[in-house]
């Protein structure tokens, strides 16, 4: 069942499995708010397991591109189009957040890894990446990093959720 984020009040909706619940609830709330503020988004997630696409294409970009697989549950999912981007999110119960934002027009195409602060930089991940550190009211420090996709991965139009259902 989908479910509307709300960044105001922080909740760990869809997350309790994670041992790191709370702040990946501020994390997921920090990337709703982030969404409504600049594209007048409303962030919705579904379970993992209600839309197998959105985490495949994600799972298959880290495969293709560097040959990542994550070794984490995924709990939550999403994907949807801003103006020309077209972004897929998966937030798994380590508390690692990823996100892939894929534009047609411009080709901007990138692969963005999160982590609140107090997460632990999962071992797939290491040895690959550093991570810098941003603050945010709603999640503590968090911490990044981002490669960008060489390939074409398309986002088929069935991934695409506009607003709650």
């Amino acid at each position: 069942m989908p479910y509307t984020v709300d960044f105001k009040t922080v909740s760990t909706v869809g997350l309790e499995s994670s041992p790191v619940a709370e702040a990946a609830a501020g994390l997921r709330a920090n990337e709703a708010r982030y969404f409504q503020n600049k594209y007048n988004h409303v962030f919705v997630v579904s379970p993992a397991s209600e839309v197998p696409e959105v985490v495949d294409r994600v799972s298959r970009i880290l495969r293709e591109e560097r040959n990542i697989v994550i070794g984490s549950r995924p709990l939550e999912a999403t994907a949807f189009q801003v103006e020309d981007l077209h972004m897929a999110y998966v937030f798994y119960e380590s508390g690692l957040a990823i996100n892939v934002m894929y534009s047609l027009e411009d080709g901007k195409r990138a692969v963005g890894f999160k982590l609140a602060d107090g997460m632990e930089i999962p071992t797939e991940l290491e040895e690959k990446f550093k991570f810098a550190r941003q603050k945010s009211k709603l999640a503590g420090v968090i911490r990044g990093s981002y490669f960008v996709i060489k390939g074409e991965y398309p986002p088929a139009p069935t991934q695409t959720q506009n607003q709650p259902n």
